[in-house]
């Protein structure tokens, strides 16, 4: 079965954010003091969670995304990984992660089931690291990321937002990274969700500038890398990684997007930088029949917007915090 929203496209992705705490506090993402956490019991267990996957199987969807806050700080994650692995339908089951715990948690997601694993990494400087996340310690990460490896979470991709007169004078350390590994590098654009005290026009980097940036170490060669997805991959001659580019802002991808995110306390989001969401908690903690479930999941299909409209917003101030809706 394929699950197509109006626009024809095909619905195949869910997004699910399992925790909105974080055991790191970035710069780009919350403010210092953090934000209001939802209450334990606004959370979504992870009996109610699989539900939901087991219901959205039945329509069509095949990969699943585990995203935060951070999503190892919540218990128990590996019963919730081996639970969504034995779903019929669900071929492919990731995971984003900042890293910190990923030493200790690497074996344990590979041998419950997941797949991949993707990594934020905005630095490889320790104490530029340090005051990027307020107080993180990028060793743990870099552990992890060899974790990971050796559980054969594979490919190894690692997320970077590059942001004007903070990072970006590290873009092409980054890149020389596939040169050596068969890691992917993912340059993402500075999006408004966070702390938008950071966020402004000059802050921003632009895909097509950091294309530009890149290339001064040579050129690079266009890869196709899977039939649809937000990043666009090229890779240098001979180097055994890739890069990838995702233009949230200036090259947008909405024509082909495919999913759907979760948040955390129930909510269904059809589209990240839209407002309309549908709450499916009350349907499920009041246990009615999965037919009332599907029927949420079909409605927030329906709702879903060809595209987003955040390049002509000037009030950013409704915009949820990215913990919140779900990395």
């Amino acid at each position: 079965m394929e699950l197509r929203d109006t626009f024809e496209r095909v619905i195949d992705y869910l997004r699910i954010s399992i925790t909105d705490r974080c055991n790191l506090r970035c710069i780009y993402c919350m403010p210092e003091k953090g934000i209001q956490l939802f209450d334990h019991r606004e959370i979504l267990t992870y009996e109610e969670i699989t539900r939901v996957v087991v219901i959205a199987a039945s329509l069509g969807v095949r990969k699943i995304r585990l995203t935060g806050g951070e999503p190892l700080t919540r218990k128990n994650i590996f019963f919730l990984i081996s639970s969504l692995k034995a779903i019929n339908g669900i071929e492919d089951i990731s995971l984003t992660t900042n890293g910190m715990l990923l030493d200790k948690y690497a074996r344990g997601l590979a041998d419950s089931g997941l797949n991949r694993i993707n990594i934020s990494l905005d630095t490889l400087r320790p104490e530029r690291y340090k005051e990027i996340t307020r107080g993180g310690d990028i060793s743990l990460v870099m552990n992890g990321i060899d974790a990971a490896e050796e559980a054969g979470l594979l490919p190894i991709k690692i997320n970077m937002v590059p942001i004007r007169h903070i990072n970006d004078d590290e873009i092409t350390d980054f890149a020389r990274m596939t040169l050596g590994t068969p890691r992917h590098v993912r340059f993402i654009e500075f999006m408004p969700i966070g702390s938008r005290d950071l966020w402004n026009d000059e802050r921003y980097i632009s895909s097509d500038e950091l294309k530009i940036t890149v290339e001064k170490i040579g050129p690079l060669m266009p890869v196709r890398l899977r039939k649809r997805g937000p990043a666009k991959y090229f890779k240098f001659d001979g180097a055994p990684g890739v890069i990838g580019f995702i233009s949230a802002l200036t090259h947008h991808f909405c024509g082909e997007c495919n999913r759907l995110r979760l948040t955390a306390d129930g909510r269904l989001r059809p589209c990240l930088f839209s407002e309309t969401e549908i709450d499916l908690k009350p349907a499920l903690r009041k246990q009615p029949s999965d037919k009332e479930i599907e029927r949420l999941l079909r409605l927030s299909i329906q709702v879903k917007p060809e595209g987003h409209n955040i390049n002509q917003r000037d009030d950013l101030s409704s915009l949820k915090n990215m913990s919140r809706i779900g990395g």
